[in-house]
């Protein structure tokens, strides 16, 4: 089993940055394909990006591709998500998961593991 701390959200102005990092314990990240997912107010939880186990594929929501990047740090047990060019639609908790079977699902169900989530906040 692994456990999945998100850290680094925060409060933001539209345009601004922010870099979210998923600490995993318990078993290395290696073994997993690891997403990125978020959920605004009255929403259901949606895909933002996925990277497969190897570092090798990844995969964004169109809403965030070519303003957000996932990358990997498997000798840091860590994850992260870099957040540029942020809207205010990019308002929501964020979650990073783990994937054991498949590698690299944008649907949520196919997680096993997930973090507790961190609140980004975009203000026009």
């Amino acid at each position: 089993q692994v456990q999945l701390v998100e850290s680094g959200g925060g409060s933001v102005q539209a345009g601004g940055s922010l870099r979210l990092s998923c600490a995993a314990s318990g078993r290395t990240l290696s073994r997993y394909a690891m997403g990125w997912f978020r959920q605004a107010p009255g929403k259901e939880r949606a895909f933002v990006a996925v990277m497969s186990r190897s570092g090798a594929s990844t995969n964004y929501a169109p809403s965030v591709k070519g303003r957000f990047t996932i990358s990997r740090d498997n000798g840091k047990n860590t994850v992260y998500l870099q957040m540029n060019s942020l809207k205010p639609e990019d308002t929501a908790v964020y979650y990073c998961a783990a994937e054991a079977m498949g590698d690299g699902s944008t649907y949520s169900g196919a997680y096993d593991y997930w973090g507790q989530g961190t609140q980004v906040t975009v203000s026009s």
